[in-house]
């Protein structure tokens, strides 16, 4: 049927078709690991405000907590008051408990948003080094 020039001519020809589909698939997974690191860079921004929050909200919250148990007048409202000295009693300590753990946790989210940020550089900075010598190789 086909000469054995026409036979190379159609292996080659799959061969390149399967080769061109193999990098459009390899484009497309960078492509989109690319786009994943992006919006976790994204949400790390939302993560970094919401600690710092943290760091900035949970002393004032403890703070202004401590203040009000240490006012001479608050016992007196809690004896005075009974359920309310005991429900304020409980919101102080509850404040002071989770505005404790809600420091703790915004400390280690800025430690750990601090770290990746530092690999994310080293990803970007290696990406650029790796476009320009494929570019270099290749011109583009």
């Amino acid at each position: 049927m086909y000469t054995n020039h026409e036979e190379h001519t159609i292996a080659d020809s799959k061969e390149t078709h399967v080769k061109a589909t193999s990098t459009v698939a390899r484009n497309n997974i960078l492509t989109l690991m690319e786009n994943f690191i992006e919006q976790i860079f994204q949400i790390r921004r939302t993560l970094l405000g919401v600690s710092i929050s943290a760091l900035i909200l949970s002393p004032i919250a403890i703070g202004l907590s401590i203040f009000l148990i240490g006012h001479p007048s608050f016992f007196s409202i809690l004896e005075i008051q009974n359920e309310f000295g005991t429900i304020l009693g409980l919101l102080l300590a509850t404040i002071i408990s989770m505005s404790s753990i809600w420091l703790i946790t915004g400390i280690r989210q800025y430690r750990k948003i601090g770290s990746w940020n530092k690999r994310y550089k080293e990803f970007m900075s290696e990406k650029e080094q790796m476009d320009r010598k494929l570019a270099s190789k290749y011109g583009y």
